[in-house]
């Protein structure tokens, strides 16, 4: 790596919380062993998220083009990068305003669909947030950090014979979970298990979230809740009215129960992540007031889960940000997606104490959140410091190999 130029790669080309936090993190870690190391930041398109506490960010192609002459580190910085097919990523690339045309114009048919994907990302990969050297065969090293791919093995043979085919050729490659470990092992792959990059969120940035803390509309939030307030978030596809009049009734059981606010933010803004609209119909129908944070740069997001008493939502970032600063956390699952293992649970599973609660579904959301509030902080924080040594000793170890 010393003499390569490197690239850090993921899905941090859209605005989605967690992938754009695990590009700090790989920046911040690089940097603390090569001062001078200039990384670049490369997605399937070309974006400039540094409005949202984001990256400018390069189109992976582009970047493959100008540099191939010269040997190249390539990070993929975690994320759930192994199941993202084609169509997914391509969608959550449109700009919020265009994707459902889209999705109406390609959506009931699969050869057209894959078209626009690929015609969209300039690339033919099924699963193009996995790259190898069919796109950079000159690169010295390809590493794979913390990927998540739980629904790998129930995908389509063609998606996963590619992640898999891929994944054999890595220089390293490490999994964020044991379901994924357990289904590449299944292949013939061996990956290190390794918590997620945001584990250490709290240990590298506490003294920027903490400024936005003060400074910022979390500020405002703590203003608004003098006893307290949760996070809670969730994704666009809970949105329809018979899930939203489920959640208002155990929200504001919740906040009834435990005399905490209830902020409602968004993990994600592109296309297929979380939807205001949902947020402001959800406080709407609650008896008790919610506040629906507006911010979506991620370092407000930051500041409102280190100052809240807890966190509740569908997010996995949020879920990790939470564990790393020590506070009580629980993620909701779906009504659709309560029989199988989803890559919230899955995590949970791999690296939270078995007496916090995991992933349970919405009508559980009360009770369930109530126990994770009764929980020994002293351990939620002795947790928080043991996974932030995991990754980094991780972290050495990739450093000189």
């Amino acid at each position: 790596m010393l003499n390569a130029t490197v690239v850090i790669f993921g899905a941090f080309d859209r605005h989605n919380f967690g992938d754009m936090l695990s590009a700090h993190v790989e920046q911040r870690l690089l940097l603390e062993r090569l001062p001078d190391a200039k990384p670049l930041f490369a997605g399937l398109a070309a974006r400039d998220l540094r409005r949202y506490g984001g990256h400018a960010v390069a189109a992976l192609g582009t970047l493959a083009g100008i540099l191939r002459d010269k040997p190249v580190t390539l990070v993929h910085a975690g994320g759930e990068l192994l199941t993202c097919d084609a169509w997914e990523a391509a969608v959550m690339l449109n700009e919020p305003e265009d994707a459902q045309a889209t999705i109406a114009r390609y959506g009931a048919r699969a050869e057209e669909r894959l078209a626009y994907a690929r015609t969209s990302l300039k690339r033919n990969a099924l699963a193009p947030y996995v790259v190898g050297r069919e796109t950079w065969p000159q690169a010295s090293s390809i590493r794979f950090n913390a990927v998540g791919g739980v629904s790998l093995g129930t995908r389509e043979p063609a998606l996963r014979n590619e992640v898999v085919s891929t994944l054999r050729s890595a220089d390293d490659l490490s999994v964020r979970d044991v379901h994924t470990q357990a289904m590449l092992r299944a292949a013939g792959i061996e990956a290190r298990l390794v918590p997620d990059p945001v584990t250490m969120i709290a240990e590298l940035f506490d003294s920027r979230i903490a400024s936005r803390a003060r400074l910022g509309p979390a500020a405002d939030v703590r203003r608004a809740c003098p006893r307290g307030h949760l996070a809670v978030q969730f994704s666009a596809d809970f949105g329809d009215d018979a899930t939203l009049d489920r959640l208002a009734r155990e929200l504001d059981a919740l906040a009834a129960s435990t005399g905490l606010g209830i902020a409602l933010f968004r993990a994600g803004a592109a296309p297929w992540h979380d939807d205001i609209g949902a947020y402001e119909r959800l406080a709407a129908r609650m008896r008790q007031r919610a506040l629906v944070f507006r911010s979506l740069d991620i370092w407000d997001i930051c500041a409102l889960i280190a100052t809240s008493a807890g966190y509740a939502g569908s997010s996995l970032h949020g879920r990790i940000v939470a564990m790393a600063y020590g506070l009580p956390r629980i993620n909701m699952l779906h009504p659709h997606e309560a029989a199988r293992t989803g890559k919230q649970a899955a995590y949970a599973q791999t690296w939270d104490d078995k007496n916090v609660p995991g992933a349970v579904s919405i009508d559980e959301l009360e009770a369930a959140m109530r126990d994770a509030l009764s929980a020994d902080r002293e351990a939620l924080r002795q947790r928080a410091r043991e996974l932030a040594r995991l990754y980094r000793a991780d972290a050495a170890r990739r450093a000189v190999d």
